[in-house]
Order: C-alpha cells, then sequence, then structure tokens
C-alpha cells in the first residue's frame, strides 16, 4: 500500500502551502520498466469538521472531502499554515476541535508541519524538548509563545526524525522533496523537482535569505563558478580556482557565494559530492572506491565519514536501502 500523508486544512489557510504535499507526494512514483511507476504515496486532505468548505487567506474557499477521521489513517500528516489560528497562536493552546482531531492520530505517526503549522505541532506538545524552525518572520513570537521548543529561525528545515518542520512559504517544497529523499531515494525526489522546475535539494541547513537582499543585476554572479566545479567534482577544487573563475579575489568571492546560495563555498561543494554519491550508490555497480573518486572524495573512508554525517548512514547500507526500494516498485 502507498504511504498514506494526510493534509490537515485549517480556516485561513494559504493555498500555496496546502497545495504543496498534493504536488509533490501525489506525483511520486517508482520506477518501472516499460510503463508507468506506482504510487508511491496516497494523499488525502481533510478538515477538522465534517467534510465541507474551508476558508483560505485569498477570495476563495477549498472544498474538503474529509473529515477529521482521515487523521487516524495517516502514516505522515501534515499541517500547512493558516493565518485563522486564533488561540494557537496568541497563547498556544489548541482549540477543543483542533484538539479532538490530532488526538486521532495514531503513535508513532510522522507529523510535518509547513511555515506556521508549526504553531499546531508545539501546541499539541509534538515539539517539546525538540529544534524547530518557522517561518522567519514569526520565530521570535514563536518562542516566546513555546519557551519549551528549541527554535531555529535561520534554516530552511529541521528534521528531528518523526516530527519535521519547515520555513515559510517555498521552503514546504524543500522539506516535502527531502522527505521524498529519505523514504525513496534521490533519483525519485530529483525527477519530481524536475517536473515541478524547482532545484532538486536545498539543504535543510541552508539559510531562510532573512535579511539577504537580491543582488543587483549588474554585479557579478558566482554562476559560472558553481557550474565549472559541477563539472569536475571528481577532482580537487581550490577555493582560489573557484573565484578565479569569475574574476573575484577569494574574500570577495565568498561574500558573493554566501549572498546568493546561504552558505560557503566548502559546504556547497560537500553537498554536490553527497549529491554525486547519492546519485552513483543508487543508479549503478560501481564500487565503493569508485564512488568515493567520482564523487570528490578520493577515498572510501572519506565518503564514509561525508555520508554518515550527512545522511546518518554508510554507503554499502544506503546503497542497499535504495536499491531494494527501487527493486521492489518494479
Amino acid at each position: 500500500m502507498p504511504h498514506r500523508v494526510v493534509v490537515l486544512a485549517l480556516d485561513g489557510a494559504l493555498p500555496f502551502e496546502l497545495g504543496i504535499p498534493q504536488r509533490i507526494f501525489g506525483r511520486s512514483l517508482g520506477t518501472e520498466s516499460g510503463g508507468p511507476g506506482r504510487r508511491l504515496y496516497d494523499v488525502v486532505t481533510c478538515s477538522i469538521r465534517p467534510p465541507g468548505p474551508v476558508r483560505t487567506d485569498a477570495d476563495f474557499a477549498v472544498l474538503v472531502e474529509h473529515g477529521p477521521e482521515a487523521l487516524a489513517t495517516a502514516d505522515t500528516v501534515v499541517v500547512p499554515a493558516s493565518y485563522e489560528l486564533g488561540p494557537v497562536f496568541e497563547e498556544g493552546r489548541l482549540t477543543e476541535e483542533l484538539a479532538a482531531a490530532l488526538a486521532l492520530v495514531r503513535p508513532g505517526t510522522r507529523m510535518v508541519s509547513i511555515c506556521t503549522g508549526s504553531y499546531v505541532l508545539a501546541a499539541a506538545g509534538y515539539l517539546d524538548g525538540r529544534p524547530a524552525t518557522t517561518h522567519w518572520s514569526s520565530a521570535d513570537h514563536f518562542q516566546r509563545i513555546f519557551p519549551q521548543v528549541r527554535v531555529d529561525p535561520d534554516v530552511l528545515f529541521i528534521d528531528d526524525g518523526d516530527v519535521l518542520t519547515s520555513a515559510g512559504v517555498a521552503a514546504g517544497i524543500d522539506l516535502c522533496l527531502h522527505l521524498v529523499r529519505r523514504d525513496h531515494g534521490a533519483a525519485v525526489a530529483n525527477e519530481i523537482a524536475r517536473r515541478t522546475v524547482v532545484p532538486p535539494h536545498r539543504d535543510g541547513g541552508q539559510a531562510q535569505y532573512i535579511h539577504r537582499p537580491i543582488p543587483e543585476p549588474q554585479f557579478a554572479t558566482t554562476t559560472a563558478a558553481r557550474a565549472w566545479a559541477l563539472a569536475r567534482l571528481d577532482r580537487p577544487i581550490l577555493l582560489r580556482d573557484m573565484a578565479e573563475q569569475e574574476a573575484m579575489s577569494v574574500r570577495t568571492f565568498t561574500r558573493r557565494f554566501r549572498e546568493e546560495v546561504g552558505i560557503s563555498p566548502g559546504q556547497w561543494l560537500t553537498q554536490q559530492r553527497v549529491e554525486r554519491a547519492r546519485h552513483l550508490l543508487e543508479s549503478t555497480d560501481l564500487s565503493i572506491d569508485q564512488v568515493a573518486r567520482d564523487a570528490g572524495f578520493g577515498t572510501a573512508t572519506s565518503l564514509r565519514q561525508h555520508l554518515q554525517a550527512a545522511l546518518g548512514v554508510p554507503p554499502t547500507v544506503y546503497r542497499r536501502t535504495f536499491r531494494s526500494s527501487a527493486d521492489a516498485s518494479h
């Protein structure tokens, strides 16, 4: 059976955020030779009331066909943002109706919030003592209302195992793609990203770009340096080599890179090499030593250390897990 994702639509929902889970999870297909793949997720949208219209922050309502009982069938619950949270936002307290709905969620269900949906998870106690994020403009208020939560206002999303939270708006796409990547590997997530016309991977620790203005068009960018680096990940790449591609000093290049990408060049290179290694582990039979060389880590030991740090598993386990997943979908 496909993994069931139940999206909780609350009054005041933001249509963009409300639609993200269906767009990402609803388009997730396992690989099948000679035909369309099987659905990996079953996405259902529900309300805390019986089926009917749910107000949005736009000039239209959405007709939700499932009531709160759908929450009892969820493997993952997603709570998108709402502008009408009432006592949840003002006092950190669930309404009786919302509390009754969430009480239907089975123990062990994966809980996910997008943007200020984190207020609902926090008010329900899911975030007590845990790291979490929310939209940067609400972070200070969120921390005041929920002092028991370890708020990180700077990141795109936080994966704390069975509870995940994202920053605002487009960060919800990043988090949902991250979940697909975690569940089914990079190849499936990358294909969904291509169909959605978004970057395939932005690391959760990447900054929310809170106070970073968009570089003026007349300023040089670091795009060419990144393209140059991606074409030679299997070789040593020095910071000064990347800076030379843009005819910048190392100091100027590093500053501009952070402004545009949100992380340092070194962090970005490591991310790209991890992604290359994941792709090779999933899609080829290359030895671990060869994967390490082709991804630019040099040795199997270095690859193992970086993959363990990024994903929590060594290369052999990662390959076995996602090869098994791919085989099961045939």
